[in-house]
């Protein structure tokens, strides 16, 4: 605080008294205003550079990786409840023998443990492409693209509860706070388009077990955060400008000089990060209409995704993977694509394995096989990395008489472009798909991997919070070497 006498406004207009100095803090108040018109001329002047702007983000990007970058974006097929490995992409024979006898194998505690007999797959298998990968009858779209898959048949999970799984999953910690993987690479490698957000969630229906804290920036700066976008009207609320360029000007001008009024009373990262959302919400009133729109989409690409398909939920997912590979054309680094609340009850079939299953399989199959071909043919599926994952697996045995519990001990996830390698499989489970046996992997392992092949060492990536060097895979990850072409 300054030692100056105070004067009332009186005092200093009648002339009695001569002001003292400026203080530190009075000078910063009263020079606020034109710290906020400079960020903002800042800001104007490098978009009258239009194209050269964005390469030369593109490439400073890129340039700042510890490794060679393999992609540029991720698209996370994250598919809300956990899927059945034994019924999806981890075929077990010995299912069908033991069908409807007393399970074999000594079982650890399930999360309602209503277990029953062994329960073998309603769906058959097959081989398909050049790499003979084993898919289910669920998905005969992914079939088609089975050559692209890397699939990891030996994934596993620390929690058995959707919320802590789910906070896994996408933080790397099973507790809350913590900041999500499409936040980190958002802080790690910045911006390549200053007109969208870093980190978007396209939001089908369906916000996951442990709510928006699964896309939080936690204690990195807020600007990292997910940017919740749905695929049908209003694609973020409020981002279509309802005033006049003149208003929102005004209004632009008066947030930049309460920021900067008391940007010396608090942290400067929280007000950096306000005004640069600030800035960013401004500019998406721009960008974002045109990005939803997708009338612009040939006819043929419409109807590759779905767009036009029977099921309501289908044409949802088909919006939202067209909407991801727009986004990743864009240059936003990390899209997380949540599925449409179907009959089913996400993945998380506790009973009507088969009415459920078959319900979320087709609203989302025919969307991604798209998404594979559509970045493929566009030449971008070797810069974009797909992944495909739920919080956890599900049992080889009953729960009841005609659904599965969780199982964290074993399951399956698959990348595809992005470096990774297409038409292998990696790891097992047992001979009745219970637990990973041979190359069994973390979720922290997969963060690694994702990293790396984003150009980032996980294990050098980090921010200091809390006295301490916090990271993704905090103390843990190794990379799948097998998964990396």
């Amino acid at each position: 605080m300054s030692n100056q006498p105070q004067h009332s406004a009186l005092q200093h207009h009648c002339g009695q008294f001569q002001p003292g100095p400026l203080s530190r803090r009075a000078a910063l108040r009263s020079m606020s205003g034109g710290f906020g018109m400079l960020a903002f001329s800042g800001l104007f002047g490098r978009h009258a550079l239009a194209g050269d702007a964005s390469e030369m983000l593109a490439e400073r990007a890129l340039a700042a990786t510890h490794l060679p970058a393999r992609a540029r974006s991720v698209i996370f097929l994250y598919m809300d409840g956990g899927p059945s490995q034994v019924d999806t992409f981890d075929p077990k024979p010995r299912l069908l023998d033991l069908d409807g006898k007393p399970f074999p194998m000594k079982t650890a505690p399930t999360q309602f443990n209503n277990n029953g007999n062994t329960l073998a797959s309603p769906w058959k298998f097959r081989q398909y492409g050049e790499s003979g990968t084993w898919v289910s009858d669920l998905f005969p779209h992914v079939a088609g693209v089975s050559d692209e898959l890397c699939v990891i048949r030996s994934m596993t999970s620390e929690f058995s509860e959707h919320t802590n799984a789910n906070y896994l999953l996408h933080t790397g910690a099973g507790i809350p706070g913590r900041p999500s993987m499409g936040a980190w690479s958002s802080y790690g490698l910045g911006d390549e388009n200053d007109n969208l957000p870093g980190f978007v969630v396209l939001e089908g229906g369906l916000i996951p077990p442990g709510g928006l804290d699964c896309f939080t920036a936690g204690f990195l700066p807020a600007r990292h955060q997910g940017s919740i976008m749905r695929p049908q009207g209003e694609a973020i609320a409020d981002a279509t400008p309802r005033e006049s360029l003149g208003a929102q000007n005004r209004k632009r001008q008066l947030i930049a000089r309460l920021d900067s009024a008391f940007a010396h009373d608090a942290e400067s990262e929280a007000i950096d990060s306000a005004i640069k959302n600030h800035e960013l919400a401004y500019r998406m009133q721009a960008a974002v209409p045109e990005l939803a729109s997708l009338d612009g989409e040939s006819k043929e690409t419409q109807a590759l995704y779905g767009f036009d398909a029977p099921d309501a939920n289908t044409r949802t997912y088909a919006r939202e993977c067209c909407l991801a590979r727009r986004l990743v054309e864009r240059g936003v680094r990390f899209i997380e694509v949540t599925c449409p609340r179907t009959i089913g009850d996400r993945w998380d079939q506790h009973d009507n394995l088969r009415g459920g299953h078959e319900a979320n399989a087709r609203a989302v199959d025919q969307p991604i096989a798209a998404l594979i071909m559509d970045l493929k043919r566009r030449g971008l599926l070797e810069s974009t990395l797909v992944v495909w994952a739920g919080e956890f697996g599900r049992t080889p045995f009953a729960q009841g008489s005609n659904g599965r519990d969780h199982n964290p001990f074993g399951y399956t996830v698959w990348m595809a472009g992005g470096g990774a390698r297409g038409g292998t499989v990696i790891g097992a489970t047992d001979e009745f798909g219970y637990r990973a046996v041979e190359k069994p992997y973390k979720l922290h392992d997969l963060h690694a991997t994702m990293m790396h092949l984003m150009g980032i060492d996980h294990r050098r990536l980090t921010f200091r919070s809390g006295g301490r060097d916090m990271r993704l895979t905090d103390v843990h990850g190794v990379l799948i070497d097998d998964a990396i072409a």
